[in-house]
């Protein structure tokens, strides 16, 4: 089957922190022919990166938390629970952000960075996508208040025990995709990491 699309036009509404397009576009249909022309509405933001500090030794995660403005219309608990991510900058490579915000971040050094994946957070109206790491870390020591000041960044950083994690997300105390997807990830690999490190 031919799958193809066309974008007729594109209307900036809007940049700041996201830029805001709307898009009027078609495409073809799995019983063939084409769509009406669709408008759509996108939040368009540069690829980023999630990394889940991982210290198999100790057997401890890396949490962090901050305020988030999302969570506001509903009604809900802005300050999430969530693990290092930023966005890639133009000319940087993923890995070099995953090392450069975890330090920023969670003050850690990574000291081994595993691939995870890569996804779109919310594709239905959202460009984002993440690639998604573990980085295994020394976390003696790591907690506080981490974040740049110039980017008005003011993470608290926690280092909790494995199974702590685990109630966190049983318990849905964690509401961020993303650190749901990497925390379940960590629980797939667990073992395989901690015997490779020695540890299991």
């Amino acid at each position: 089957m031919a799958r193809d699309f066309e974008i007729l036009r594109e209307e900036r509404l809007h940049g700041g922190f996201f830029t805001l397009l709307r898009m009027h576009l078609r495409h073809t249909l799995h019983g063939g022919g084409w769509s009406e022309v669709l408008t759509r509405e996108l939040y368009h933001r540069s690829r980023c990166v999630a990394v889940v500090p991982y210290d198999p030794m100790a057997d401890r995660v890396v949490l962090i938390e901050q305020f988030r403005v999302g969570p506001l219309k509903s009604g809900e608990n802005p300050w999430l629970l969530e693990i290092v991510a930023g966005a890639v900058e133009p000319g940087e490579h993923p890995d070099e952000v995953a090392h450069r915000e975890t330090m920023e971040e969670a003050g850690s050094r990574i000291r081994e960075l595993i691939p995870v994946s890569e996804f779109f957070t919310t594709p239905g109206g959202c460009s984002e996508s993440i690639a998604l790491y573990c980085g295994i870390v020394d976390s003696a020591g790591l907690g506080g208040i981490h974040g740049l000041a110039e980017e008005h960044e003011d993470i608290l950083v926690s280092v909790v025990d494995f199974a702590e994690a685990m109630v966190l997300l049983g318990e849905g105390r964690i509401r961020s995709a993303i650190p749901i997807i990497g925390l379940q990830w960590l629980a797939l690999n667990r073992e395989r990491i901690r015997t490779r490190y020695g540890a299991a």
